[in-house]
């Protein structure tokens, strides 16, 4: 294994809902049984950990399953206080990180918790989450996903409602999984910067969940980033490290290192963790092409060096880390603007 060289921020990492099924069949502590050694492992300084809603707990238990979530978060940020750390401004980022813990960032995968209640997208920022999608693949009361790519929604009137609340609240909007039309849309009503927390080039590899490029020219003007997705069919029909490395080589080069980052999505070890139910996955769950060397986050490490040998040492480290820091120590906002 190698050990940590760059420090590495990873936008996209679905560890809570893992830790959370492993407790409720009795694990004491998956977090620091696997989790922390492998983010230590891998170099990872700041990780955004978002709380996503499974299949089976759409509709009015999404609300209730998110917080058991949300609970599972501050539940291992208070047994492991010594090594993490929530970060829920963007000034306690930094100073986190230089004390040797890693700074978490909460992040809501999808508003399905919400409804139609918008009032609850404040109640989720006293809660922490710092960071908001208003779809996964699928149709929420907001806005459409990337599996509902024929109906092709624009952004509801709740949707366009909730990206002023999210921005009033110094939340953060994500694009990653909104539908191409609607990813339009908010860009043309955002007045802050928005993210793609885990997409891909779509001039690459052409996937629903990919962005293209006039999409990640947008995402940068807008003051964020894209952080590319290390998920093998985002990447190539036959992906290995190398063809991550061309998708943020081609992002790079379409908006700079300082708009670029990572966001892994790593989910080997969340497939016997977590009960299969990924009804609009947009993937077959009994066949999924794992890419070696980019399975779990210890594998950061090695990463981090293909990408400083890659773009250069300046390039590199604000693609594995500096972009995120930099970028989230600005906007993040722990009261209403």
């Amino acid at each position: 294994m190698v050990g940590p060289t760059l420090p590495v921020a990873d936008c996209h990492n679905d560890l809570l809902l893992g830790v959370l099924h492993q407790r409720e069949r009795g694990l004491a502590d998956p977090f620091g049984d696997f989790w922390l050694p492998q983010l230590r492992a891998g170099g990872v300084v700041l990780q955004v950990l978002p709380v996503f809603t499974e299949e089976q707990h759409v509709g009015e238990g999404a609300l209730r399953r998110s917080l058991q979530v949300l609970e599972e978060a501050r539940r291992l940020a208070d047994v492991h206080a010594a090594d993490v750390a929530i970060c829920e401004r963007g000034d306690q980022i930094r100073p986190t990180i230089e004390s040797g813990r890693i700074a978490l960032v909460l992040a809501l995968e999808g508003c399905e918790p919400i409804g139609h209640s918008l009032e609850l997208l404040d109640t989720f920022h006293r809660l922490g989450v710092r960071i908001a999608s208003m779809t996964w693949n699928r149709r929420t009361m907001m806005a459409d996903g990337v599996g509902e790519q024929d109906a092709g929604g624009r952004l509801t009137t709740l949707g366009l409602e909730a990206v002023a609340e999210m921005e009033r609240l110094g939340m953060v909007v994500d694009v990653s999984h909104l539908s191409e039309t609607g990813f339009w849309h908010l860009a043309s009503v955002a007045t802050r910067p928005f993210v793609a927390s885990h997409s891909s080039c779509q001039a690459l590899q052409a996937h629903p969940r990919n962005l293209t490029d006039e999409q990640i020219r947008a995402v940068a003007d807008s003051g964020g980033f894209v952080a590319i997705n290390g998920f093998g069919p985002f990447l190539s029909d036959a992906a290995t490290v190398d063809s991550f490395l061309a998708h943020v080589g081609h992002a790079v080069t379409l908006v700079g290192s300082d708009r670029v980052a990572l966001g892994l999505d790593f989910m080997r070890d969340l497939v016997d963790a977590v009960d299969p139910v990924l009804g609009g996955a947009l993937v077959d769950p009994d066949a999924l092409p794992w890419v070696d060397g980019l399975q779990r986050p210890a594998d950061l490490a090695a990463l981090a060096v293909r990408l400083e040998e890659t773009l250069g040492p300046r390039a590199g480290r604000q693609v594995c880390a500096d972009t995120v820091i930099d970028t989230l120590a600005q906007h993040l906002a722990s009261a209403p603007l």
